[in-house]
């Protein structure tokens, strides 16, 4: 049985390239303009859109009549500033027809894990949906380097879910949602993102972009542990979007969140990138799991540095990550306390985000 979503508010929508890209890398305005008539529908409901948007890199790539995607970074970074330019006069005029406002925010890494510059990001584009603009929001690939990439745009579409509190997270593609292991089906509602599920998702083969069904299920995984819904489906079908935001019935993949968390361990647990772990053992995992803060009597090893305030990977011994915090204490101090009984919290456990 699918949830009703008559009760969802603000809405992120995430546009693949291969949805909208045709043959050599062209636009397809009929389905562009076919989004922007949906989300139009949705803004004279009250509700509030924001629109995450693939396509620089294939524009520019067709711009630059270049049929294959480029490995060097400078030139996907020139594609990606000539396609932009592209990309969003394709939405301003697709959104001036509905008499609608839309805007360009470009994002990167670093815009999320800089607790301040997160924080202003959340304000600017809660401002822009107070004055009924669609923020469209893509990744800064002009300047973006692997080091602060988020990978692609499923992944990026997720975060900003996050970021803004979103009811509901639609990931649009070319393909009908998560197919069963007999690639007949669709699987209609997933509970549990486990290995069965990931074992049914398989990478793309498409020349003009990155993903596939795994990163998909990647950002799914981030909508629902952070409480949101998210939605898959395939954005060539009659008014997708109104369907999945009005019907229980709709058509595509409904992935269904565990429970909400706070803004701030949503942050902790997926706005920023972690450069080091601290290893904990049995009883401090349990303890932490119970949601009790973290002593350094708990700890059995760390592994990076890290200051004061830093967000830091919290696993077992056995190395998986279960948790992520932010540390009252610097690398050096914990070097020389673990396993030993100190006066303060290491993680206080309001800033601790269990994965």
């Amino acid at each position: 049985m699918r949830q009703s979503g008559k009760n969802y508010k603000r809405i992120v929508v995430k546009v693949g390239s291969s949805l909208f890209c045709l043959r050599d890398q062209l636009l397809d305005f009929g389905l562009i303009d076919n989004i922007a008539s949906q989300i139009s529908e949705l803004i004279k409901d009250k509700k509030e859109v924001v629109l995450v948007s693939s396509g620089a890199i294939a524009l520019g790539m067709s711009l630059l009549r270049i049929t294959s995607r480029p490995k060097e970074l400078s030139y996907l970074q020139a594609a990606a500033a000539i396609g932009q330019i592209e990309l969003m006069n394709v939405y301003r005029r697709a959104f001036k027809e509905k008499e609608l406002n839309c805007a360009q925010i470009l994002l990167t890494w670093e815009d999320f894990s800089d607790r301040k510059r997160y924080l202003n990001a959340k304000n600017t584009l809660l401002t822009l949906l107070k004055l009924d603009t669609i923020p469209v929001i893509n990744e800064n690939d002009s300047v973006s380097t692997a080091e602060i990439k988020f990978g692609d745009n499923d992944r990026l579409s997720a975060l900003v879910s996050s970021l803004i509190g979103a009811d509901l997270l639609v990931i649009l593609s070319d393909v009908d949602g998560l197919l069963e292991k007999d690639k007949k089906s669709v699987v209609k509602v997933v509970t549990e993102i486990n290995a069965q599920v990931k074992n049914l998702a398989c990478p793309t083969d498409k020349k003009t972009c990155v993903g596939g069904m795994v990163t998909k299920i990647e950002a799914a995984k981030i909508a629902v542990d952070s409480g949101i819904p998210c939605v898959i489906a395939n954005g060539r079908k009659k008014d997708i979007i109104l369907s999945i935001v009005s019907d229980d019935q709709a058509s595509g993949t409904l992935f269904v969140p565990k429970g909400s968390i706070t803004a701030k361990k949503r942050w902790i647990a997926f706005g920023t990138k972690t450069k080091a772990s601290i290893v904990v053992d049995d009883g401090a995992k349990c303890a932490l799991m119970d949601k009790k803060s973290l002593l350094s009597v708990g700890v059995a090893a760390l592994s990076g540095n890290f200051e004061t305030g830093d967000v830091v990977s919290v696993v077992d011994k056995q190395g998986n990550e279960f948790a992520r915090g932010k540390t009252a204490v610097s690398s050096k101090q914990l070097d020389k306390i673990k396993g030993e009984r100190f006066d303060k919290e290491i993680i206080h456990r309001d800033n601790i985000a269990i994965l």
